[in-house]
């Protein structure tokens, strides 16, 4: 057995699509785990410790070590939960039939690439990993009734989410919070308190997690609207089967916008710089998502996007999270140069980020006529 580099790369980055058994059975077992476990989706809890390590650095509380063993442990959990995820809807029978989750990626259960008691050895491994980094989280915050809470909550959302969460509509909440504003003040605080410092202004980081938590569920509620016809047929009540396609459309659309008035509102009190401002680059993909959110759910592929069918309202969100997640990253953390650095720089940080933002628009303009000349 090779171990397929490409094929990690590429399972990282887009779901993966495969229907030939010896072609599973070729790949490593990193392969595997990146395919099974949907990586291309769970790589958002990358993004999210990065923001909480640029936070802890800019106010002078980062440590690598700890800071890569929760951003290894928050993904391998991810990918624990995703394990967990298909093993209790394959078992109660939902991803049978041609379900939407057996349409966009490799499901190793309904394929008959494994079996279930693999399955769940696959999910122990994952889950001793990712327990070792929480332990080791408590220990180097001493066991901070703060930090243990967050533990609980962790280990009950990744227990709980599939069933019965999903169940009562309350899946998508629990994303939001997860990956927005618990998780980046999560890992900020256990940064902080292992380095003895001040937690006071943990609900600012909090708030600055917000905007990305938004962003990672409007994906979730756009999957849930996707297959939210099959899920009505097996009794799966996710938010959008609970309140109708219209009313989660619209809630979705807000949570696209609210990520984006959120980021203004931090800028405009301070704590954030106008390097945050960079994150207006991926409105354009927010228009394209929020369009698609303004009408019905196509019955079938328009023409063009048969490739990525059935996934339709979560596809546009994937497509401006990704863009809306990397610009995000790259504010704060040139967000963060500028404030430590001051002394050094000609400008402030609001100067340097408004000629940051003159340069891309500068250089938007001239893809645009670029683009316009081509066509």
């Amino acid at each position: 057995m090779n171990i397929n580099f490409a094929m990690w790369r590429k399972a990282s980055w887009e779901l993966i699509k495969m229907d030939d058994k010896k072609e599973w059975d070729a790949l490593d077992v990193v392969s595997k785990w990146l395919i099974a476990t949907r990586s291309a989706v769970t790589a958002v809890t990358v993004y999210s410790c990065i923001i909480a390590g640029a936070l802890a650095w800019r106010d002078g509380y980062f440590s690598w070590l700890p800071w890569i063993i929760m951003t290894i442990g928050l993904f391998i959990a991810h990918g624990t939960n995703n394990l967990l995820n298909d093993y209790t809807d394959f078992s109660r029978g939902v991803d049978n039939d041609n379900y939407f989750r057996t349409q966009y990626g490799v499901h190793p259960l309904v394929q008959n690439f494994w079996s279930k008691r693999k399955q769940i050895e696959w999910f122990i491994v994952s889950g001793v990993i990712a327990t070792l980094s929480g332990v080791y989280a408590l220990v180097y915050t001493n066991f901070n009734p703060a930090i243990i809470s967050l533990f609980a909550f962790g280990a009950l959302v990744l227990l709980a989410y599939t069933y019965p969460f999903k169940y009562w509509g309350l899946g998508e909440l629990a994303i939001f919070l997860i990956w927005g504003p618990i998780m980046i003040a999560g890992v900020y605080m256990v940064l902080v308190i292992g380095n003895g410092g001040d937690i006071s202004n943990v609900f600012q980081v909090a708030l600055a997690g917000v905007p990305f938590g938004l962003s990672v569920a409007s994906i979730n509620i756009g999957k849930h609207i996707d297959k939210m016809d099959d899920d009505k047929k097996k009794g799966v009540g996710t938010f959008p089967v609970r309140v109708g396609q219209t009313f989660a459309r619209y809630v979705d659309i807000f949570s696209i916008v609210a990520a984006y008035g959120v980021i203004i509102y931090l800028v405009a009190t301070g704590y954030f710089s106008t390097f945050m401002l960079l994150i207006l680059f991926a409105g354009q993909r927010a228009a394209f998502a929020i369009y698609a959110l303004s009408k019905p759910r196509p019955d079938a592929a328009p023409k063009g996007f048969e490739a990525f069918w059935p996934t339709w309202f979560s596809g546009f969100c994937f497509y401006h999270n990704r863009m809306f997640g990397g610009l995000f990253i790259i504010g704060i953390l040139l967000d963060t140069i500028a404030r430590k650095y001051t002394s050094l720089l000609p400008l402030s940080a609001n100067w340097l980020g408004a000629i940051a933002i003159g340069i891309g628009l500068i250089y938007a303009v001239i893809q645009m006529i670029k683009a316009k000349s081509k066509t």
